[in-house]
């Protein structure tokens, strides 16, 4: 058998202007441009483009893609279950834990693996499969809360801080804000599992994405339109999730004196949530925090860390610090908001 090419990690994976390419498969992974062929690790609007020919992806985040741009937003779609062969190298799909149907992505060209882990989260998730380690000799990491200060509460902690604010002013409705992709669909079933069993209210923009996480097994409970049609009182004590766009729009301002919440890790940042005129900050999280990001490499142990966007310089440091060969990649286009 012909001997395999030796190629050095670079080679094998490197920054261009479209996003990372690999040259042995001819395709990008997330490219932030239209592309021939393209790997996608999950749904986020900075990571999933309309617009490339070949698109590989798991079968959710396909799905997810559809409903988000159409049923043409790319020429050629392949669902990814597991691995697939391009070319001269193998891909491994494996969940990230960041939202349903999220996967990092190892590329193998039988001397080197890369894991591009996209984003991802080692917390509990109910609305998605959970992370798992995906062994390789360069790990590609997002440094989104790449900080020691960034050392987030557990997830229920949390959801309870919400029902007890409920419990607490009955008289007032709680508007909680809510990436429409994944967190949202996370908050509401970490309401469930607290008990939470009332009905929780949704904005429009929510409502497709909440009915496919219920087509893919999420268990949800009962969601019912935010609308005032039914009177303003109907909504004291109640639950209302909402896009973060919505609360800049007239819709916020049709519930009466509404408790003002926010579900993100950035509420860690009280600077933020005061930017945001945010009453009860949430810190929930789909991403890594300082602990969990330094944990992972740790457990990985990869001769090598590319970090693509976030604290990247502050990573680095830390991997040189603990004897890990690191670098940025400065990739740009990838939005540290959509947490």
């Amino acid at each position: 058998m012909p001997s395999l090419p030796v190629r050095s990690p670079q080679e094998l994976l490197h920054p261009r202007p479209a996003g990372l390419y690999c040259p042995a498969g001819d395709f990008y992974i997330d490219p932030v441009q239209p592309v021939a062929r393209a790997l996608i690790t999950h749904g986020h609007a900075d990571h999933a483009r309309a617009g490339h020919g070949t698109v590989w992806a798991s079968p959710q985040t396909l799905d997810i893609m559809a409903i988000r741009y159409g049923e043409d937003f790319c020429q050629t779609r392949i669902p990814v279950e597991d691995r697939v062969d391009i070319a001269e190298v193998q891909a491994t799909f494996t969940p990230a834990g960041h939202v349903l149907g999220s996967m990092q992505i190892t590329v193998d060209d039988g001397n080197t693996a890369i894991t591009v882990s996209g984003d991802y989260a080692r917390v509990d998730n109910p609305a998605c499969a959970a992370f798992a380690l995906a062994p390789c000799d360069v790990f590609v990491t997002e440094a989104t809360f790449g900080l020691p200060v960034f050392n987030h509460p557990s997830p229920q902690s949390e959801v309870e801080k919400l029902l007890r604010s409920v419990a607490a002013q009955p008289d007032r409705c709680h508007l909680v804000g809510a990436y429409a992709l994944g967190k949202a669909q996370r908050v509401i079933a970490l309401l469930r599992q607290a008990g939470w069993d009332r009905p929780i209210y949704i904005h429009g923009a929510l409502q497709r994405l909440c009915d496919y996480h219920i087509e893919q097994g999420i268990d949800l409970g009962e969601l019912r339109p935010a609308t005032v049609k039914q009177g303003k009182d109907a909504f004291k004590g109640q639950i209302i999730l909402g896009p973060p766009s919505a609360f800049a729009a007239t819709w916020a301002q049709r519930f009466p004196d509404p408790v003002i919440c926010f579900a993100s890790g950035w509420m860690q940042v009280r600077a933020r949530a005061r930017q945001r005129g945010v009453e009860l900050p949430l810190i929930l999280s789909d991403h890594v925090d300082w602990p969990d990001l330094t944990r992972t490499i740790q457990d990985l142990s990869p001769q090598e860390v590319w970090v693509t966007h976030g604290r990247e310089d502050a990573l680095v440091r830390w991997c040189e610090l603990n004897q890990i060969k690191a670098r940025p990649l400065r990739l740009v286009g990838y939005e540290e908001e959509a947490d």
